[in-house]
């Protein structure tokens, strides 16, 4: 078989295991920070006041308001607080939220960004940002954007609540099958993306029925952080670019979106991508990865359409016009019929 492509490794450092947190400290001395800004959502300010502990003289301060697509003017309050405590540098921890929030500062300052992330969404390994304002979110790429350093504390998942675990793993697995059908795939990124959907799917059921269950949990942070340097390394599709549009107009919860419109979106592109399919019959072990990847989301007792997580079925043809007005490369041609049939099918979640 010949190869040809282009690969380009991206600049993180990784620290993956159990009880990881501990050497924050000096990962942040390694990089010479002296004045951090932690970062959270107002939901999880005990585990941003953990990391104060953790940081001791080097935490500057916390910034608590980090909410769901990263809104710019949360981000303008956040960068108020950077300048106001003189921050020469981020930590994260949380999940996608938090991240994006420390990207979108990162982005502004070029000030480096450590992170701790909680969940399974990705955001962390990649250099890409989704802000929103006005209703309408924009992704752009970009150095800056890049976190420095990411520690990977299983210990900080064992207490993620299994639906919110399977669906953040569910949202992991989208970023490894865009991947697969890239333009701009290579032999590294697909043995990854691979890889990290067969973890996921193998660690998933053991995480829903032991949610506490270190090995399963370090399986499922595992395929994650395989499937987020995906995202990282390549462009995304159509099931990404449908999953931007809808949480811009809609609001609609991140995760969530993801994991109901994933298998339509794999439907849509099936036809075309026949390696791509051969290796997520591998990963899910069964001659029908759709099937399996459907089998996986009912036993996850998440929801299974659009319109059951608050969006309006005239949505759909705002939709159909924001997606069509930004093309885009997919490997099955996008239309305007094609499109709403897929999106019909997802908000009234009839399955593939």
């Amino acid at each position: 078989m010949s190869h040809a492509f282009v690969y380009q490794g991206l600049p993180s450092r990784v620290i993956f295991g159990r009880g990881t947190s501990a050497q924050l400290a000096t990962e942040v001395d390694r990089l010479g920070l002296q004045r951090l800004l932690i970062l959270s959502t107002p939901e999880q300010t005990a585990l941003a006041e953990r990391v104060r502990g953790l940081l001791g003289a080097r935490a500057a301060g916390i910034f608590s308001e980090a909410t769901m697509h990263t809104p710019v003017d949360v981000t303008e309050r956040a960068l108020e607080v950077v300048r106001s405590l003189d921050a020469d540098g981020v930590v994260a921890v949380g999940g996608g939220s938090t991240t994006g929030l420390g990207k979108a500062i990162a982005l502004r300052t070029d000030l480096p960004q450590v992170v701790l992330p909680t969940t399974y969404a990705g955001s962390e390994m990649t250099p890409i940002l989704g802000e929103t304002q006005d209703g309408r979110k924009t992704t752009q790429r970009g150095p800056k954007i890049q976190p420095e350093v990411v520690v990977y504390d299983v210990d900080l998942t064992l207490t993620l609540p299994p639906t919110i675990s399977a669906l953040s793993a569910l949202n992991a697995i989208a970023h490894a099958v865009e991947a697969l059908y890239a333009p701009d795939g290579n032999p590294i990124v697909s043995l990854m993306a691979e890889e990290g959907v067969r973890a996921i799917f193998d660690a998933l059921p053991h995480v829903l029925h032991e949610p506490g269950n270190p090995v399963a949990r370090s399986e499922l942070l595992y395929g994650a952080w395989l499937c987020a340097c995906c995202l990282g390394a390549s462009s995304m599709g159509l099931h990404h670019k449908l999953c931007h549009t809808l949480g811009g107009l809609f609001d609609l919860p991140h995760a969530q979106t993801h994991a109901i419109v994933l298998p339509y979106a794999l439907a849509f592109n099936a036809p075309t991508v026949p390696q791509a399919i051969e290796r997520l019959n591998r990963a899910t072990r069964s001659d029908d990865a759709l099937a399996a990847l459907m089998k996986l989301e009912h036993e996850c007792s998440i929801p299974l359409a659009l319109r059951d997580i608050g969006m309006p079925h005239e949505g759909v043809a705002r939709a159909v016009e924001e997606a069509m007005a930004n093309p885009y490369k997919n490997p099955q041609p996008v239309d305007a019929e094609g499109l709403r049939a897929l999106l019909e099918s997802a908000w009234a979640g009839t399955g593939v």
